[in-house]
């Protein structure tokens, strides 16, 4: 990040009027439109809304992993044209290679880019450590549980100290207690490292607890509906959850959400709700 621009540290990840458009013709499909935002260096944003809203499309088009139909996405002043090293991603899977260790794995990227790993074991092993995974370096998958193998999993998206952290629900699959844990693990994390993070995910509780701020996608084709700052101080402990602020703050989410839905009228309408519903919990219209 040396000698970049005052404008580039505010806008240090710039999406401008962002489309995505898929089978472009007769039956093409929006799934994408006009996404415009500026997100600061350091700051933890989620992309919050419901299944199927194209959160992970748009996250995947940061990382350079999928592309524009039209707009631009910058980070610090630079056009996306692809993948970058310092953009570390952590998958929905943990995608572990079963034959190496927790270490190993952590240090792959490494390995991929033909550099030596001697220099970043120390650093590998002080990742884990931080995840509390001291004692679990030589362990392979097979032997770690679900929440372990994606604490592997963010420490391999850290070991090159990238820039931006881009996280694709990676909580998604784990139990509501372990997931739990790892929102905990993963805000102390960015207490110490105060990465530029886009966190994607359907759960209004999780991103008000982790976020500075939540970008409210909703809508067909998908929009921003709301850009909302996240007022609770950090570090913070799950014992906000039973703050009277926090859940009049998911309660409101959870409206805006609702309300994007609300120009489909009845049985579409309903459909939505219902889709809805099951991908943030919401109770199923009667």
């Amino acid at each position: 990040m040396d000698g970049m621009t005052a404008r580039s540290v505010e806008k240090f990840v710039a999406l401008s009027d962002v489309r995505k458009i898929y089978n472009p013709g007769p039956k093409q499909v929006e799934a994408l439109h006009s996404i415009t935002a500026d997100i600061p260096s350091g700051q933890f944003v989620s992309l919050l809304g419901p299944s199927g809203c194209g959160k992970s499309t748009l996250l995947m088009m940061v990382a350079g992993l999928e592309t524009l139909t039209s707009g631009t996405i910058e980070l610090a002043g630079a056009p996306v044209a692809g993948p970058r090293s310092d953009v570390g991603i952590v998958f929905q899977d943990p995608t572990l290679l079963p034959w190496k260790n927790a270490r190993d794995n952590v240090l792959f990227p490494i390995l991929i880019e033909r550099r030596s790993t001697a220099g970043f074991r120390e650093r590998a092993d002080k990742l884990l450590d931080i995840v509390g995974l001291s004692g679990f370096e030589d362990k392979r998958p097979a032997e770690l549980s679900g929440g372990m193998k994606q604490r592997v999993a963010i420490c391999r998206a850290l070991i090159n100290d990238p820039d931006v952290l881009l996280m694709d629900e990676p909580f998604s699959a784990l139990d509501a207690i372990t997931r739990d844990q790892m929102n905990e693990a993963l805000a102390d994390i960015w207490d110490q490292f105060h990465k530029t993070a886009l966190f994607v995910t359907h759960s209004i509780r999780e991103a008000v607890f982790l976020s500075d701020r939540i970008l409210v996608m909703a809508g067909r084709p998908s929009r921003v509906v709301r850009d909302v700052q996240v007022p609770f101080a950090r570090p913070r402990r799950l014992e906000i959850g039973e703050d009277p602020a926090f859940n009049r703050l998911c309660t409101e989410l959870r409206h805006e959400i609702e309300a994007a839905y609300g120009d489909y009228g009845g049985p579409q309408r309903d459909a939505k709700r219902a889709s809805f519903a099951a991908s943030v919990g919401a109770p199923r219209p009667s």
